[in-house]
Formats: structure tokens, sequence, C-alpha cells
């Protein structure tokens, strides 16, 4: 297993995130390339703004826009780069203050994803492990994550740091349709 740590996203290593998208990989699990190319014109335009925008934990960001079109409450949250010495993806964790639920519209309190070159490696186990450790200090009793059914490796990650199957669920259209499993993971 790969030994990783959280990096807040920084100017200094843009260039190794920045890469990772023109190489093809994308944070976005659901939108894929149109999310990396999204992302990769985003940084052209304005770099700095850009790595500020992947810590918002209080939600100031305003509100967000889904695929539909519908606008949403922003919940606190960040993204992190997931790094054993180089870039091997990101992971990102969102909550509501004071509760462990979640609004309908949000599939999880945590999403991650991993540079295809960097899989098998342990990296996204890792990362959610660290991850947890915040998740326990903001005071939730679990957190949920979702996968497809077919994602094994993704659900060995969860189980990895001990979640548990909770339920099966259909994904709205605005997260691409289709079956998905609920994970979760007791904090307390």
């Amino acid at each position: 297993m790969s030994e990783v740590e959280l990096r807040k996203p920084d100017l200094v290593i843009l260039p190794a995130y920045k890469a990772a998208l023109e190489r093809g990989w994308s944070p976005d699990n659901v939108r894929g390339l149109a999310a990396a190319e999204e992302e990769l014109a985003k940084i052209a335009q304005d770099p700095a703004a850009f790595v500020a925008a992947m810590d918002d934990p209080h939600a100031k960001g305003g509100d967000v826009v889904l695929p539909d079109g519908d606008k949403v409450p922003r919940l606190p949250g960040y993204r992190r780069w997931i790094w054993d010495g180089e870039f091997c993806g990101s992971i990102g964790f969102r909550w509501k203050p004071g509760t462990s639920e979640l609004p309908g519209y949000v599939l999880g309190h945590i999403g991650y994803a991993v540079v295809p070159w960097k899989e098998g490696r342990g990296c996204a186990t890792g990362a959610l492990r660290l991850l947890l450790l915040d998740a326990r200090a903001r005071g939730l009793e679990w957190v949920e994550l979702t996968t497809t059914p077919d994602n094994i490796p993704s659900q060995r990650v969860i189980q990895s740091n001990g979640g548990v199957q909770v339920g099966r669920f259909e994904k709205s259209p605005h997260y691409g349709g289709g079956p998905a499993l609920r994970w979760r993971i007791a904090l307390t």
C-alpha cells in the first residue's frame, strides 16, 4: 500500500493536477471528460481562483448548479489532492453542519478519483483513511459514500475503511441514472 498524504490544493503542485487532466483523467466520476475540460478552462482563466475554490469549509462559494440546471445551496466542503511524492488523485468531502444527514441532491459525503497510472496501489484507501480523521473531528456520527454495483475496487476501498453497504438505489438523471449502492462508515 502506498503511503499517501492529503495536500490542500496550491499553485506549487497545480501543474501536476493540470497534467493529469490533460492526460484524460477526471476528478468527476459522473461527468468525466466534460468536467476535466471545464477545470482546465478555469485553470487557464485564473489559476489562483481555481485553487482557492477547492477549499470552501464555510460554503461561501454560492449556489451549485446541477447538470439539469437546478440551483441548490452549496454545502461546506473541500477537495484535497492525494500525494505520494507525485499527484495520485483527488478526494472531496462535504457535510451539513450539525448533522450527518445530507440533502437529497447530494450522493454522499466523500468522493474520490485516482489517476489510472496509480490505481491498485492503495492511494484511495489511504486517502479515505486520512479524510475520515477530519470527518470525526467535525463531530459526524457517520459518512456515506456511493458506488456503482460494478465498481469493485471502490467498494474494497470503502470496506477497508470500515464501510458497510446500507442500501441500493437508482441515481437521479442528473447523476447519470442507473443503479447505485449506498455505503456507510461509522465514525463514533
